[in-house]
């Protein structure tokens, strides 16, 4: 399916506690559950029903399901028993340790928590089987509603589970998750860093161990004491290494949580510690420092007690942080706000939001290796003025977000590869040429393009104008997504995509006849025949007119002009208003399209009578029409064929109607000012009907 623009306009971060109710009634949770309480039934979810098509999309349950609520599976559910902790989250048959290793990591931050999981809830009074979770989705809280029917098989939940059987806080908190994301398989596979931003609107931040900075235990010890979330990954070679054990009791592709950070006295000597959580509940590390191992021996048991020291196989255990080092390769940070790590002091970032789109044909032109389509991605202007204290430059963030990619993988979408470019800002203003780029260098860039949600990247540059430009690996791939930047200062950002600038010269006025060229005179006695003793045509007489003139023109390549072009050239052009147009009025048409044609031949490189969609942007801006991202990718989704191609019967009829729209535009905004409350990309979509 296309994807429409989404406008780049800054938008204001959301205030958190205003979740955005999304359930197809349109009822809150509180009614919702109010409704069920009054008529004496319990909550039953539409939007996302106990059956196969809210498991798996591609393949079929191998074993009978059964959805049950969870006083059909235990005697006395309860929703939180005894506080959620990460002991509470057992992996199940769906393979979404990631997610798991994301909801482990939030049972360390209480605040969080609690806005993910609200506490207005329960199996206790006011129970109707429904149930409400909050989650970050692209710059603004949802909250997800769904029933407590869960998938069972003799009498067991299939997915996550909590350790207490009569614990369901976790399992429901799958289902809803799920539920965003279209159902549980498309659960399977993912990073837990982009779990951990759906459940705080956090950032991320990626460190490959080998290349952390020397103060690295430092960093996450004071991201854990922040209240940010921490997950760790060892890599794997090939698809077969996946979910591989190692010698010494860790998982390859495996997503963990680091829980805590700590150092112990150890034979005179402080050893740094790292305590790490399998979401599997069990199968944990057996090397120095694990559950077991001989050096807890050497450490007092109140020491002990106070790092929660315990020989039992629950997936967590602590290891010598030089270890840790030694075997992990990934960790991910998500900062639940974007104050810097390597600071003391707290201190808060402004944020800018930007949601954009990519679309094939106008807007995704790839990355800066295909440069005759990379300057058509979107470009967005970012204005730096205020130095960080104590500092030359100003630090800002920007981290690159591809959006609802998971919800579309039942239609065949990935993840795709996406990352971004800084620029040098020119002093002209508005968006960006083919040449530009071609003549100059990025002066940052994030470090690689990768198919992962989100990229991000921490930069300081000197105070000035900059471009950064979005873009996907390849070109003519379709995406949303979502822009945001942090910087320590303020910092003004704009899309140059929504710059509009139509400037149409006067019609000129008809040269009198004893002063025309030969080529006028040929027309006018073309025309005389045709129209008769009136000097009018009709649109069916202009189409044969102007394909008699136009087949003569050898260098222009093309089949026929159609008739509904030349209904929109009467539409213009004719000032009388009969429908018809008038010699005079087909002389001026004729200037304004040896114009257009001259356009159309320079932009035809190829000379195959087609001009790329990619290069249309261009081309109207030669003929006096910058137009705004939105109405240029419309024109492309209305007047390219599938091969991203305009002939020119497309090309012409699209000028014409983008100079008709404009006029009509101008005329009516001088005559009612107090009245017209579209800007010009609005009204021209409009009359454009596109």
């Amino acid at each position: 399916m296309p994807y429409l623009h989404r406008s780049l306009r800054p938008q204001p971060q959301p205030v958190p506690r205003d979740a955005r109710t999304i359930h197809s009634s349109g009822q809150s949770f509180e009614q919702l559950r109010q409704g069920c309480l009054q008529s004496g039934t319990l909550f039953e979810d539409a939007d996302f029903p106990a059956s196969n098509v809210s498991l798996f999309y591609s393949e079929r349950p191998q074993v009978p399901f059964v959805w049950k609520r969870p006083g059909e599976i235990v005697e006395n559910p309860e929703f939180i028993l005894g506080g959620a902790t990460r002991t509470d989250i057992c992996q199940g048959e769906l393979g979404d340790c990631w997610l798991l290793a994301a909801i482990a990591s939030l049972t360390l931050n209480q605040k969080a928590l609690a806005r993910v999981v609200p506490q207005d809830q329960g199996f206790g009074s006011g129970y109707a089987g429904i149930f409400h979770f909050q989650f970050w989705q692209h710059s603004e809280w949802l909250d997800v509603v769904i029933d407590d029917r869960l998938p069972t098989f003799k009498d067991r939940l299939v997915f996550l589970h909590s350790a207490d059987h009569n614990e369901f806080w976790s399992a429901l908190l799958e289902k809803a998750y799920a539920k965003l994301n279209g159902s549980y398989e498309a659960l399977k596979g993912g990073s837990a860093i982009e779990a951990m931003e759906d459940f705080t609107g956090g950032v991320a931040e990626h460190f490959q161990i080998r290349e952390a900075p020397e103060d690295f235990f430092e960093i996450l010890e004071k991201a854990l004491k922040r209240g940010s979330l921490l997950g760790c990954s060892i890599d794997t070679l090939n698809a077969s290494e996946s979910e591989a054990r190692t010698s010494l009791g860790l998982i390859k592709g495996h997503a963990y949580t680091v829980t805590g950070l700590d150092q112990v006295n150890f034979h005179g000597q402080r050893i740094k510690l790292i305590r790490v959580r399998n979401p599997w509940g069990q199968v944990e590390w057996n090397g120095p420092w694990s559950d077991s191992s001989p050096e807890w021996r050497s450490v007092d048991l109140e020491e002990q007690k106070r790092l929660g020291h315990t020989a039992l196989d629950d997936g967590e255990f602590w290891m010598a942080f030089k270890d840790f080092k030694i075997h992990f390769d990934k960790v991910e940070i998500c900062n639940l706000t974007p104050d810097a790590l390597e600071d003391s002091a707290l201190h808060r970032w402004e944020v800018t939001i930007h949601q954009g789109s990519w679309v094939r044909g106008s807007t995704a032109g790839g990355c800066r290796n295909f440069l005759d389509t990379f300057w058509t991605n979107p470009q967005i202007k970012l204005s730096l003025t205020e130095r960080d204290e104590g500092q030359e430059g100003c630090t800002f963030l920007a981290a690159l977000m591809q959006k609802d990619r998971r919800r579309l993988k039942r239609f065949g979408a990935n993840m795709l590869t996406i990352g971004y470019a800084i620029y040098q800002c020119p002093d002209k203003d508005g968006h960006l040429s083919r040449d530009f780029f071609k003549y100059h260098a990025s002066l940052a860039r994030s470090k690689t393009f990768i198919n992962l949600r989100e990229v991000s990247e921490r930069f300081q540059l000197p105070p000035g104008d900059y471009i950064l430009i979005p873009s996907t690996f390849e070109p003519h791939q379709e995406a949303d997504f979502c822009l945001r930047i942090f910087s320590e200062k303020r910092a003004v950002t704009r899309d140059l995509d929504e710059n509009i600038d139509i400037d149409l010269p006067e019609l000129p006025k008809p040269t009198p006849q004893e002063e025309e060229t030969e080529e006028e005179q040929q027309f006018r006695a073309l025309f005389r025949r045709v129209a008769g003793e009136d000097m009018e045509v009709s649109a069916e007489e202009l189409e044969y007119v102007l394909n008699a003139v136009l087949q003569k023109k050898t260098a222009l390549k093309f089949k026929r002009l159609s008739l509904l072009s030349c209904r929109n050239i009467i539409s213009l052009m004719d000032t009388s208003g009969n429908g018809k147009l008038e010699f005079e009025e087909f002389r001026v048409f004729w200037d304004k399209l040896k114009h257009w044609m001259d356009l159309f031949l320079q932009f035809d490189v190829d000379k195959s009578g087609t001009m790329s969609s990619y290069e249309l942007r261009t081309a109207l801006k030669a003929a006096g029409f910058q137009l705004g991202g939105h109405l240029l990718q419309l024109i492309v989704l209305r007047y390219a064929d599938e091969d991203l191609q305009l002939d020119f019967d497309d090309y012409l009829n699209c000028l014409v109607r983008l100079e008709n729209a404009s006029r009509v535009f101008q005329s009516l905004s001088v005559k009612n000012k107090d009245f017209i409350h579209l800007n010009i990309n609005e009204f021209i979509s409009l009359t454009m009907n596109i």
